[in-house]
Order: structure tokens, then sequence, then C-alpha cells
């Protein structure tokens, strides 16, 4: 390698290292990345809380095939939260888990919980990394988020799928009760 060649090198290296160097120097993706993808965990357990708030709730009031549906998307939630940090265990980047703020307790009906669950804030910040990911250049972050995005559209879209039903037969005790007892077979 000659001098201007290794110059160049060491300019790369040095400019790699600034971006990229969070705890050491072999963490693979860029600070700011860790600390979204590590907001994104916190998120993701926030939204598994809620979710478990929700279930227990809709069992108080009697729907518990809908409290069944809750706790699987609980666990949904926590798998997403620790696929999450599996992959920044991957790019030897620090999982910091945050203290997960308050969630709401209760709800006037089951079709309100249904509501509160295409509130658009996870998705919005699965898109914000994905942005992120694309303005990084980070090609394996972006491939991982894909999933992802994938999984949001059909959270989202199961959940609208109950809340029509939900609200198609409102006041309709028998067709509540069966579309909950469905829910119970998830």
């Amino acid at each position: 390698m000659n001098e201007k060649q290794n110059r160049v090198s060491n300019n790369s290296l040095s400019l790699y290292k600034r971006k990229f160097n969070t705890l050491n120097d072999t963490t693979m993706i860029s600070k700011k990345m860790q600390e979204a993808i590590n907001a994104q965990i916190n998120a993701d357990l926030w939204s598994a809380y809620l979710y478990l708030s929700m279930s227990m709730d809709a069992a108080d009031k009697g729907f518990k095939g809908s409290a069944h549906w809750f706790v699987h998307q609980f666990k949904e939630e926590q798998g997403h939260a620790e696929k999450l940090a599996g992959y920044l265990q991957s790019q030897n980047a620090k999982v910091v888990l945050a203290p997960i703020a308050a969630v709401q307790t209760e709800w006037p009906s089951v079709v309100a919980m249904f509501e509160d669950t295409l509130e658009q804030k996870v998705t919005a910040m699965i898109h914000d990394l994905c942005k992120l990911a694309a303005a990084e250049q980070d090609f394996a972050t972006a491939n991982m988020l894909q999933w992802f995005v994938n999984e949001q559209v059909e959270e989202e879209d199961t959940a609208r799928g109950i809340l029509e039903g939900f609200k198609a037969i409102e006041g309709e005790k028998v067709g509540v009760y069966m579309l909950d007892q469905k829910l119970g077979a998830r």
C-alpha cells in the first residue's frame, strides 16, 4: 500500500470509527441507530404492557375471548422486543432497557380497547427506523426492519377487522358474545 492509499484508508477508518463507535470499535451500527432501536424496544414493551392491561380489563368485563386475544398480542409484542434486542446484540451494540411508562387500565368498552390498538405510534416508529436505516445506508438493519413493517401491516389489518366486527354488532348481545368466543379460539 503506498502512502496516499494508506492516508485514504486511515481517514476512512477514522470516519467509520467516529460514526459507529458507541461502546467499542466492533459495533456494527451507528450510535443513532442503536438509540432508535433501543427506543423501539421500549415502545414494544410498553405496547405489550398495554395489551396485558387490555386483557385484564376485558376479562373483568366478561370478555374472556377478547382477553385471550389481548394476551396473545402481549406475547407478540414481547417477542418483537426480543427480536430487536437480539439484532442489537448481533451487531455488538448495547441493549438499554428503559423504564416502561404507565398505561391505561380501564376502557369504557371492548370496542374502545380495539380502537386503541389501532393507534399508529408503533408503526410510525418502525417507519422512522426504516428512514434512518435508508439515510445511513445501513442495509442490514433495513433488511431486518422489513419483517416489522410487514408485521405491523398484518396486526393493524387484523385489529381493524375485529373492530369493524364489534361495531357492526354493537348492541346485539348474542353477536358480541359469538365474536368474543371466536377471539378466544386464537
